[in-house]
């Protein structure tokens, strides 16, 4: 298991993300050792999807206007649709990935979060996977998509379905202990 103590990891999120997306990733990359802050546009708690129905809450640790991408290591972004819909008409939102992605940071999205990535224009010349739906959203805003559990292009990691979070949680953890990445601005 990979020990990522003294590193910062943040989770973006609103109401509507998939219940599992957020909970996987953050139980998992807080159990090697990482500092896991759920980051919220708003404050209080954020209620998910699970399912059919809506799932449970989960407290936020800051409000995005608390945060800042500069002190932490890596951003995760959990799907859903609601979520990422939610979050891609949000400007802080997306400056905030916008700044994880521009400053060298492990950038992980799963399943409808690729549609924040086409938003920000980070997608354009990646190589990606994301929920089939999302497919022809991704290849339209220039991004390769291959049909892949998880894909990392230069610490730019996204990833298909929940069937599929603990390989995501590790490749995370993997591409954090790699460092920084040298990308071109999105």
């Amino acid at each position: 298991m990979a020990d990522l103590k003294g590193k910062r990891i943040a989770l973006l999120a609103t109401h509507g993300f998939e219940q599992s997306e957020l909970e996987v990733p953050r139980d998992r990359l807080a159990g090697m050792g990482a500092e896991v802050h759920v980051i919220a546009p708003e404050d209080g708690d954020i209620k998910g999807w699970d399912g059919d129905d809506w799932g449970r809450p989960v407290s936020i640790d800051k409000t995005l206007d608390q945060a800042s991408m500069d002190d932490y290591d890596a951003l995760v972004l959990p799907g859903g649709q609601i979520n990422p819909d939610l979050l891609r008409v949000n400007d802080d939102a997306l400056a905030f990935i916008k700044r994880a992605y521009e400053s060298g940071k492990v950038l992980a999205a799963i399943c409808h979060a690729p549609w924040l990535l086409v938003e920000t224009g980070i997608a354009e010349g990646a190589t990606m996977t994301s929920y089939p739906s999302v497919k022809t959203d991704v290849k339209n805003a220039g991004a390769t998509w291959v049909d892949e559990a998880v894909v990392a292009d230069n610490g730019l990691i996204t990833s298909r379905n929940p069937d599929d979070l603990e390989v995501f949680s590790k490749k995370i953890a993997e591409e954090i202990l790699e460092g920084q990445h040298t990308r071109a601005a999105a």
